[in-house]
């Protein structure tokens, strides 16, 4: 009996142990889990730190980027140097090709003459030899020989002084040609900034329509010039249009012609593209804030007129568009298989090329 009750306590005593045991067991994660500040503040020194690092990566992600646009501009600007220096070249090329006919035609000129002197010497050695009774025949032939001779060298004055316009046309017309092309190059990189400050401002506004068609208007422009610099060259032709604008008449050849027509009519196609875009972004109506319209440079290559009446006639035929885009309509020009194009008469109206 004694020895029951012994078992019987030892077993009491070893459940209260295990309970307690149990208890602790419990306990003890409980309050382990519980941060202290030491360790709050090494958590939150971690993340600072952490933080830090990701601003030093975008830092120099940023700088990392703004290298490689630099290298960019420069690789572009390398290229357009070696352009200009390829048409020097060609200009120098040119110049030399029309010395050598000028002294060409010079060469024949003067063979002309020596050949004239040669006529008349014979002529007279053939009057001295004529005898009395042939006197009337001869002093006929001899005045039809004289007013043939005269005839001749009225020709011949004509053509010369025809060649002489000729010549100076052409020296003014290369001339001015390096002068466009001086000032071209000048507006483009005035117009390189503008483009980041019209970028930046259309995504503050968060004009997302106008902020591609100004990206599509810059490639356009570059693949555009890319192309006119290594397939045109300059060639010289006479002029054979005048227009009136700003109060004075402005003189221009076929290829001047051609392009200030396709001035209006890039100016328009662009202005219909620019016009769709705000209207999209739901932005009012302005099209002198586009940066298409204040470029206005694209599709000119430096040849046959100057750069400010290109500009000037792209801006007429862009502000129409901008108004047909815009509104929805097709009151200046029409759309076809993809493209648009401004009605005749408005293209007329506009350039008024009278031919002489």
């Amino acid at each position: 009996m004694f020895n029951m009750s012994i078992g019987f306590f030892n077993r009491k005593v070893g459940a209260l142990v295990i309970g307690t045991g149990l208890l602790l067991a419990t306990g003890i994660p409980a309050r382990a889990q519980q941060p202290t500040p030491e360790q709050e503040q090494k958590q939150k020194e971690k993340q600072a730190r952490k933080q830090q690092q990701q601003q030093d990566q975008q830092k120099q992600d940023q700088q990392r980027q703004a290298e490689k646009q630099k290298q960019k501009q420069q690789q572009q600007q390398q290229q357009q140097q070696q352009q200009q220096q390829q048409q020097q070249q060609q200009q120098e090329q040119q110049r030399q090709q029309q010395q050598r006919q000028a002294e060409k035609q010079q060469r024949q000129q003067e063979q002309q003459r020596v050949q004239q002197q040669q006529e008349q010497q014979r002529v007279q050695q053939q009057r001295v030899q004529q005898p009395q009774a042939q006197q009337p025949q001869v002093q006929q032939q001899q005045q039809r020989d004289a007013q043939k001779q005269q005839r001749h060298e009225q020709n011949r004055q004509q053509l010369d002084q025809q060649q002489r316009l000729a010549q100076q046309q052409q020296l003014e017309q290369q001339r001015r040609h390096e002068q466009r092309l001086a000032d071209y190059n000048r507006q483009q990189r005035e117009q390189e900034r503008l483009a980041l400050q019209r970028q930046q401002a259309l995504q503050q506004q968060r004009r997302m329509a106008q902020f591609r068609f100004q990206q599509q208007y810059l490639e356009r422009l570059r693949q555009d010039q890319l192309r006119l610099r290594s397939t045109q060259s300059f060639a010289y032709s006479p002029y054979s249009y005048r227009y009136y604008r700003g109060g004075r008449y402005y003189q221009a050849n076929q290829y001047g012609a051609d392009m200030l027509r396709q001035a209006v009519n890039l100016g328009y196609e662009e202005g219909v593209r620019a016009g769709q875009s705000d209207r999209e972004d739901r932005w009012r109506a302005d099209y002198r804030n586009t940066y298409a319209y204040q470029d206005a440079t694209y599709g000119y290559n430096g040849y046959y007129v100057d750069l400010n009446e290109y500009r000037y006639y792209f801006r007429e035929g862009f502000r129409r568009g901008y108004e047909d885009g815009y509104y929805g309509r097709t009151r200046y020009g029409t759309y076809s298989s993809g493209g648009f194009s401004l009605l005749g008469g408005i293209l007329n109206a506009i350039l008024n090329l009278q031919r002489y």
